[in-house]
């Protein structure tokens, strides 16, 4: 029973956590004068000497303990004796792993952000960098229209800085202070929830006791938020591991992050994307699997919230070492630019700007488009694309077609004709990873 109720195994990482709320604690007692000067002191210096050696390896956090907090607490008691018993006054052990809890995850995020820009840097700067090379842009698989590689990369630059905003928001929901609401009712003592707040870096206490220790609705903020973040992951990486093929053939990435076959002596496997693909099913499982636990329950403490944290852990874990990974990939990876404007050339791209040039002839878009799709069946059927028809086979489709139609058929040239703000025109582009830039610099 000992073993299966115990949490040491995964709740020994919050150990930092926990030390730094209990002497928050310890200290505001102090000034309440719920404890001495002297018993504040002992107990504050005693719990600064356990961080250290747990931090060094000078203590095991062994499974002889139920969790951290009661190896915390048993660790206090054998350094200062019974004036380590005090410790514990006003709180309970559920309104302390809360706080432990949204320390937690406040410094996870905290990582994450950071992790997050150092990847929206990389995209920058191969925007940057080859802010000229045109690609197909698909939709249903199927090359559509041109467009510019930078804005390609921008689109993921895009996704990240809303899950930047949306990790933001968890932020806020988490940064609440639940420490003084005890096991579920308060606490009789005069606490100075405020003075704990503030040490601790909180904006807010909680404002009610039985939610404070009852919830974590802040850590299924952080869950969800982590999930749509591996989705984007997961999307890039699938880009990736198709752009790398020998069908697609548009980037090469580096030796460094792919494997090779253990039969095939040819073969060179995109494991890392492939990873963060698979990963990202993780992350959507600790999710879920939180969710699930917590639909039940009745308030407010129950038993069943200690599954809470190694869903937590598990995707804190995997976002930080994905997003990490994928920035040193995606530094190593280069562009096949000839292979990319190869593509462009074949595939009738340019089909929805013929379909517009005729709609500035004065034709109506619905009659421009079966128009458009019938030329294209004509092309199809000679092997030719639609650049390659003669003016005598365009005017048999509409007599408004003239020669200057062919300039709306260059591949480079539809793009250019894309200038419109969030288009993928080089000028506006360029503008909007100027504009970047500046959000990173200020």
């Amino acid at each position: 029973m000992d073993e299966f109720n115990a949490s040491i195994d995964f709740d020994r990482r919050l150990y930092e956590q926990d030390i730094l709320g209990s002497m928050a604690h310890c200290r505001m007692m102090g000034n309440q004068g719920i404890l001495s000067e002297d018993e504040t002191s002992a107990i504050v210096e005693a719990l600064a000497e356990i961080k250290r050696e747990v931090a060094h390896g000078g203590i095991p956090v062994s499974r002889d303990y139920e969790d951290i907090h009661t190896f915390v607490e048993r660790t206090l008691i054998e350094k200062i004796g019974v004036v380590g018993e005090k410790l514990h006054t006003g709180r309970s052990r559920n309104d302390q792993v809360a706080l432990d809890v949204r320390m937690y995850v406040r410094d996870t995020i905290k990582r994450v952000v950071s992790g997050i820009r150092d990847l929206q840097r990389v995209l920058l700067d191969l925007a940057e960098t080859h802010s000229d090379l045109v690609m197909p842009g698909y939709t249903h698989m199927q090359r559509a229209q041109p467009v510019l590689l930078a804005h390609h990369l921008m689109a993921y630059f895009e996704m990240l800085r809303r899950d930047l905003s949306r990790l933001r928001e968890a932020f806020e929901r988490t940064n609440i202070m639940p420490l003084g609401s005890a096991a579920l009712a308060g606490s009789t003592f005069d606490l100075d929830r405020q003075m704990v707040a503030e040490e601790l870096g909180f904006d807010a206490i909680s404002r009610n006791s039985m939610d404070a220790v009852s919830d974590r609705d802040f850590v299924l903020d952080f869950l969800y938020a982590a999930s749509v973040l591996m989705m984007h992951l997961s999307r890039l990486s699938e880009e990736l591991v198709l752009w790398s093929t020998q069908e697609f053939g548009f980037v090469t990435i580096s030796d460094a992050f792919c494997t090779g076959s253990s039969i095939m002596p040819q073969k060179k496997n995109p494991d890392i994307p492939e990873l963060i693909r698979g990963k990202t099913g993780r992350v959507y499982g600790d999710l879920m699997a939180l969710l699930t636990t917590m639909k039940g329950l009745p308030l407010s403490y129950n038993k069943d919230m200690q599954e809470d944290k190694e869903a937590l852990f598990d995707a804190s874990d995997t976002i930080e070492a994905c997003l990490k990974i994928m920035t040193h990939l995606l530094k190593e990876t280069s562009f096949n630019g000839d292979r990319m404007r190869e593509a462009i050339r074949k595939g009738y791209l340019e089909a929805t700007d013929l379909a517009d040039y005729l709609v500035r002839k004065g034709v109506p878009f619905r009659q421009a488009h079966e128009l458009v799709g019938r030329m294209v069946l004509h092309a199809l059927a000679r092997d030719k694309e639609l650049r390659e028809l003669s003016m005598e086979e365009m005017k048999e489709f509409s007599r408004q077609i003239g020669q200057d139609v062919y300039d709306w058929l260059d591949p480079v040239s539809c793009i250019r004709k894309r200038e419109i703000s969030g288009g993928t025109g080089p000028l506006a582009v360029k503008e909007r990873i100027e504009e970047a830039r500046r959000e990173f610099e200020g």
